[in-house]
């Protein structure tokens, strides 16, 4: 689903004593220079992502990339008539999200992005299975993202916020914006399962800090937590075989996972 197969280049300290909101974000594919972070803010439409990219960019003094929303020339469209312009649609996104991406790497100051360009498809997925999409079309989609992977700068930590479909419909109503009034609840639970296939596939490439986001938190509390949560992961695994001759079907895999999940570290923390 992803578009390329490949393991983390990144081999990341596993150390917990780092105390700079910037520092302890780096990999080696990253130069392990402090103006070179990229993070990437993911989850449901109305999950708060906006918000927290700002706020975030601002604390970590980084440029921040918005998603392409107000002038989407397309989203108004396809809210009404889904089935015409889903194909169109992804691909202006997927064109302007690869955008960002070289404006990254040309700009060489790292920074904050409001919604990965990986999550597209996520939406490309839920409208095929929905037959708003040709299966022709979401083919071409995913050999097109494939060939430009190849030129993209991968994150150095996708921030996921976890967010119910209901809460997700009611943000979205909260926040009334005209061209997302006709957006169900269906609609955003079909999205949500689909985030889950693709959190569990994109934290084999990119490592994910998942937060329980039902309450919005701080700035102060978001960041201390993305460099806490960071500093404990480790691109090692251990492998343990029973057995005198490897079987891959009895081994036993332990400890570091790419994939964390926060939901209890911060969920009993006071908010201002």
């Amino acid at each position: 689903m992803i578009g390329e197969e490949e393991s983390l280049k990144a081999s990341k300290s596993c150390s917990t004593g780092q105390s700079s909101s910037r520092s302890g974000l780096l990999t080696m594919d990253q130069k392990h220079s402090s103006s070179d972070i990229f993070i990437s803010i993911s989850g449901l439409i109305g999950a708060g992502k906006s918000t927290l990219a700002t706020k975030l960019a601002e604390k970590m003094g980084l440029p921040c990339f918005y998603e392409p929303v107000m002038d989407n020339e397309y989203l108004a469209d396809f809210y009404k008539d889904p089935a015409r312009y889903s194909f169109p649609l992804q691909i202006y996104l997927l064109n302007r999200r690869f955008q960002q991406h070289q404006s990254i790497i040309w700009q060489g100051q790292g920074g904050v992005q409001d919604r990965t360009i990986y999550e597209d498809s996520v939406f490309a997925r839920v409208l095929m299975e929905s037959n708003l999409m040709e299966e022709r079309e979401y083919r071409t989609y995913l050999s097109l993202f494939s060939n430009m992977s190849n030129f993209m700068k991968k994150p150095n930590l996708i921030v996921h916020l976890d967010v119910s479909p209901e809460e997700s419909l009611r943000r979205i109503k909260n926040r009334s914006r005209d061209c997302e009034s006709s957006i169900t609840l269906e609609y955003l639970q079909n999205l949500h399962k689909a985030y889950e296939v693709f959190i569990a596939d994109i934290a084999r490439i990119i490592p994910v800090i998942r937060v329980n986001y039902e309450r919005f938190r701080t700035t102060e509390e978001m960041a201390d937590m993305i460099v806490r949560e960071y500093s404990k992961m480790c691109s090692i695994r251990y492998v343990d075989f029973k057995d005198k001759t490897p079987d891959p079907e009895k081994r036993v895999l332990k400890d570091a996972k790419p994939l964390r999940n926060v939901s209890n570290d911060i969920e009993n923390t006071p908010v201002n």
